[in-house]
């Protein structure tokens, strides 16, 4: 067996297959996840775009929530897309009724601050430690950052708003690369989870 990382993408709602192939074609071995004993053999998790209310919903109804949260507090690497960004902040701005988040990122988000369905894009974005060319986003109902804290690295921003960060062991971006055919941030994510697996295993 390779020293591939085994990846979990939380698997309750959204566009979870589009991130197990990005991970497999990153050379992580993906799976998905939905309870805690499935939380418990992988090394590092995604959490994929959605509705993050349905998500942090599901998450509590399937006994994930609080597991998840004490192994990102622990240094689970962990990266979110869109509503998985949203999860990852310490603050939501705009929260609607019952939404709680896994946290993780010292930042604050707005919910939709792109726009509705209607008003989805693509645009090119320059992320820190990702090289060559611009990474193709594609924003759909997508969130920004409207702050971090002094913890937190920024990586990119769109029209003067933060879309991606980074914090240890957490990422978290705005847009979706996983519906781009462009691997680059997956395989960023596989790194940090390599980084983490490397100690454990001297």
């Amino acid at each position: 067996m390779s020293d591939a990382p085994v990846i979990g993408v939380l698997a309750l709602q959204g566009d979870v297959r589009e991130h197990l192939i990005a991970l497999a074609a990153a050379d992580a071995v993906a799976r998905p996840v939905r309870r805690p004993e499935e939380l418990d053999e992988v090394d590092g998790l995604v959490i994929p775009g959605g509705e993050s209310t349905t998500i942090s919903k599901l998450a509590v109804l399937f006994g994930v929530l609080e597991p998840l949260r004490a192994r990102v507090r622990a240094g689970l690497p962990v990266y979110g897309t869109c509503a998985g960004l949203i999860l990852l902040a310490d603050k939501i701005l705009d929260p609607r009724s019952g939404q709680e988040t896994v946290g993780g990122i010292d930042m604050i988000v707005r919910r939709n601050a792109f726009g509705r369905q209607n008003e989805s894009f693509e645009a090119a974005v320059d992320i820190k430690g990702v090289e060559g060319d611009p990474v193709e986003g594609v924003f759909i109902r997508a969130p920004w950052v409207e702050s971090v804290g002094a913890r937190a690295e920024v990586l990119a921003e769109h029209q003067g708003h933060i879309v991606a960060v980074r914090q240890g062991n957490a990422l978290a971006t705005s847009f979706h690369p996983e519906l781009t055919g462009d691997h680059r941030v997956h395989a960023l994510f596989v790194d940090m989870v390599r980084a983490y697996r490397t100690p454990e295993s001297l």
